[in-house]
């Protein structure tokens, strides 16, 4: 087996890591050197021209080893409480992002519902080590990396919904990853969601669960990972007020069902938290900041993700509350008595599927993370319930 492998194409964190599992040195152009670097299990050799290369195994001016690029993180300038009102919302995205849960925002036109999506990354914690290279080595893939630097910032995608199923999902030429792909660790935020293709959206579908998707094309099939955290929003109907009774809409109620029927049944039980977005009233935009900062928020955030952390050690594939299935999920979500009653009245009356039910008890388990409480009580699951029941959401 040879020594060393060389990199002319413009992937150098992937070949690196190839470089390493096969225990060889890896020789790049200079440019790429410093982001091939951050893998550390191989040695990498950057080289300026042809002739470096051959001065270098002539022993005439041999090349010094690669040093990694910088490390930065980003820092949002968004707060929530730049939001106002809202707390329903806010507390909707608190949880979903300590346990990386999906979530559904539908409400009127200008009730804030972006601007709360836009907030999220201000209460996420910074990627771990582990997760920094996952999501980099599908940034370098894409050419996305800056000269060599390797974020902990999480990534925060928002494709159009003009967007292609190749866009989103993956492909074209060379099979490369979509937006979930790129959404990997962090948060893809789809707003106008109904107005997204209806084969996109099913697509989506299978990724939710499994936290990958195969990209299949006619010279490529390539599997990539795509462990994100899907924000969607949108309005109650086409003109955007029918749950408005300022502005009533003139088709209710078939407006709101056409509308929101684009949105599968199968895809909207995915999603673990569904919140309505009411319009805020002109006078509470004059009210001075209130609730929590971001800063605050991503705190607790951090707290229950570290609980999680600790919790799922001897489980790599299982790192958040949203992850957890089967025995395990029996195990660490099991509800006091109380909660238990009250959750199963609920499936009755409501009708819940298994995944419903499922998905419950993991927001229950981070509502109580978020708490600091290793059992799951009454209060805690009906709150679950309360973000997954409503007569102008659940659909």
């Amino acid at each position: 087996m040879p020594a060393r492998l060389r990199c002319n194409a413009p992937y150098p964190l992937p070949a690196a890591m190839t470089a390493a599992a096969e225990d060889r040195t890896l020789l790049c152009p200079r440019a790429s050197s410093a982001e091939a670097a951050w893998v550390d299990a191989t040695q990498v050799i950057g080289a300026g021209s042809l002739g470096d290369v051959v001065r270098h195994f002539t022993g005439q001016s041999p090349l010094a080893a690669a040093t990694p690029g910088e490390v930065t993180l980003d820092t949002s300038p968004r707060d929530l409480r730049d939001v106002k009102g809202q707390e329903r919302a806010k507390r909707a995205l608190e949880i979903a992002a300590a346990g990386r849960h999906h979530l559904i925002m539908i409400g009127t036109p200008g009730s804030g519902k972006s601007m709360l999506a836009a907030r999220l990354p201000g209460i996420l914690p910074p990627l771990t080590p582990t997760e920094a290279l996952e999501t980099s080595m599908i940034q370098s893939l894409c050419g996305l990396l800056d000269e060599g630097g390797i974020s902990r910032t999480r990534p925060f995608r928002e494709p159009h919904h003009t967007a292609s199923m190749a866009a989103i999902v993956g492909g074209g030429k060379g099979a490369k990853p979509g937006e979930i792909s790129l959404a990997h660790n962090g948060v893809l935020f789809m707003d106008e969601f109904p107005e997204f293709p209806r084969t996109v959206l099913e697509t989506l579908r299978q990724p939710i669960e499994t936290g990958e998707v195969m990209v299949a094309r006619a010279n490529a099939h390539v599997k990539y990972p795509c462990r994100f955290m899907l924000v969607a929003a949108a309005n109650p109907c086409k003109c955007g007020y029918l749950t408005d009774p300022a502005r009533a809409c003139s088709r209710v109620p078939g407006c709101g069902e056409d509308y929101l029927g684009r949105i599968s049944g199968p895809l909207m039980d995915r999603f673990d938290l569904r919140i309505e977005v009411p319009p805020v009233a002109f006078t509470d935009l004059d009210l001075p900041p209130s609730g929590d900062s971001s800063t605050a928020v991503a705190a607790r955030v951090d707290a229950a993700r570290q609980i999680q952390a600790d919790r799922f050690k001897d489980t790599p594939d299982t790192r958040q509350n949203a992850d957890v299935e089967g025995k395990l999920l029996e195990e660490i979500a099991a509800p006091d008595p109380g909660g238990k009653d009250l959750l199963l009245r609920a499936a009755e009356r409501y009708g819940l599927s298994a995944r419903a039910f499922h998905r419950i008890l993991r927001v229950a388990r981070t509502i109580a993370d978020l708490a600091g409480e290793d059992a799951i009580r009454r209060p805690h699951v009906a709150e679950a319930l309360s973000f997954r029941i409503s007569a102008k959401v659940a659909g």
